[in-house]
């Protein structure tokens, strides 16, 4: 990988000539999302965001941080102790200058050696998994880094929305896909292409399933106003 969303990430922070990252998916055309979105305030977020950081405690892992947003929310204002971990270089540099006290470069597969009280996966927390069929090894990592009591608190959209409807009023899906929220990513900034990504958007009645068949219990917190969600997985 390029790590051009880190590059966008850390080009904003230290105002070397940022542009628009260009994003384009299987079932969408390209558009453009202001990289300025990732360094939003507490107060600037999506109430599914705002919820999930209020419902945060203890020990935390925020895991695909990004620029850090929600870990230096968390760390600054409500003096919690967070790990902020994402597989980009340039991004975890970025959540460093910040003043994230622990940031790093880190896969959640390969991460090991602490447990924590709360697990934020947020910004859709399931495309990380990539396809369908690896739910289940993201969700025991998951479960197996939690401590008593502690609590994964993820987001996602039901993207059926996305696909047209035949005269039936059925939805028209790809048949190469398993699941309809099965995507290919592709972003560019400052005109390089990074390599094409799989990224899953799961309806809620997917992961709760999924969190079921892996000794978790699945609850509905919140719905946005857009097909997404915010849940809750403990054991």
């Amino acid at each position: 990988m390029k790590d051009l969303f880190g590059k966008a990430i850390f080009d904003f922070h230290t105002n070397n000539s940022p542009e628009d990252i260009i994003t384009e998916t299987s079932i969408s055309e390209e558009d453009e999302m202001s990289v300025e979105y990732l360094f939003r305030t507490y107060n600037e977020m999506p109430k599914i965001e705002q919820k999930a950081l209020q419902l945060a405690k203890g020990k935390i892992l925020d895991v695909g941080c990004g620029a850090g947003s929600h870990a230096l929310s968390l760390q600054n204002e409500r003096s919690l102790e967070v790990t902020a971990i994402d597989i980009s270089e340039k991004a975890i540099e970025t959540c460093l200058l910040r003043g994230i006290k622990n940031a790093k470069v880190e896969n959640i597969l390969d991460f090991e050696g602490e447990k924590f009280d709360t697990i934020l996966l947020l910004m859709n927390g399931t495309g990380i998994f990539g396809k369908l069929k690896n739910c289940n090894k993201y969700l025991t990592k998951l479960k197996s880094l939690l401590n008593p009591g502690g609590q994964i608190l993820i987001d996602s959209s039901d993207i059926i929305y996305m696909f047209d409807e035949d005269e039936d009023g059925g939805k028209w899906i790809p048949s190469e896909n398993d699941y309809y929220g099965e995507l290919v990513f592709n972003i560019s900034y400052k005109n390089e292409k990074e390599e094409p990504f799989d990224w899953l958007y799961l309806d809620y009645n997917t992961l709760q399933n999924a969190a079921i068949a892996n000794g978790l219990k699945c609850e509905l917190i919140l719905e946005g106003e857009h097909y997404d969600y915010l849940a809750k997985l403990s054991i």
